[in-house]
């Protein structure tokens, strides 16, 4: 069985994968769905102001405390610059990098850089008085939590070491109008130690399919 995390989203925090977690548990996976500094059970940190540098930390802290090896690290939208971080940073201690509609940044890329005019308008609207949050659309769970600014705007630092992880999983969500992926799709598809793989749902795939995305999951070499 394997040690499965879970990085939610922009705005995001780890409770609101808990109902999929208990699934993947049930079929004797160990999983955890950490929150990111200042999002969720953490907003009382947003005082902190937390960067991507920080994200990338709690969860690399994760692995190491909990001295977690063979990992499929999974990571929805805006947590994919997380996980290839802490991937770059501890490759041997994963197994499979699986990209849930996320972003797969390159070396001085930044969130701001690579989403598209829909998602940075949506930074200036929301943005706090005090420009250090971004209020979450309206649309979204209730326990959404304004996101740091400053982990839009960071440029991830990589030596590329993170490129050696043995599988490497995108799930390209094709149900939603804005998606900025297209560009990364047609970039993943040139590259053979990648697998894509389509669902027709909207973004927040493991909300809208749970069931296709345990069947893509667990299908991984790694789970096995």
């Amino acid at each position: 069985m394997a040690n499965v995390v879970i990085v939610a989203g922009g705005w995001h925090g780890g409770c609101e994968i808990t109902p999929f977690a208990r699934r993947l548990r049930a079929l004797g996976h160990e999983v955890f769905t950490p929150t990111l500094t200042g999002l969720g059970e953490r907003v009382h940190l947003a005082a902190a102001r937390p960067n991507l540098d920080t994200h990338i930390l709690d969860v690399a802290n994760l692995l190491e405390f909990e001295d977690l090896s063979d990992v499929v690290l999974c990571a929805h939208s805006y947590g994919g610059m997380v996980i290839t971080g802490v991937a770059d940073r501890m490759p041997e201690r994963v197994a499979a990098l699986v990209y849930i509609d996320a972003l797969v940044p390159e070396d001085g890329e930044s969130w701001w850089g690579l989403v598209n005019d829909h998602f940075r308008a949506i930074a200036i609207e929301g943005a706090d008085e005090d420009g250090l949050g971004v209020r979450p659309p309206a649309h979204m769970d209730p326990r959404c939590r304004p996101h740091p600014m400053a982990s839009f705007l960071q440029k991830i630092r990589l030596t590329g070491r993170g490129k050696g992880v043995r599988e490497k999983l995108f799930i390209y969500a094709t149900g939603w109008a804005d998606s900025p992926f297209p560009a990364t799709v047609e970039r993943l598809r040139k590259l053979a130690d990648w697998r894509i793989e389509e669902m027709p749902t909207r973004h927040n795939v493991i909300a809208a399919a749970p069931d296709q995305f345990l069947a893509i999951l667990t299908r991984l070499e790694a789970m096995q």
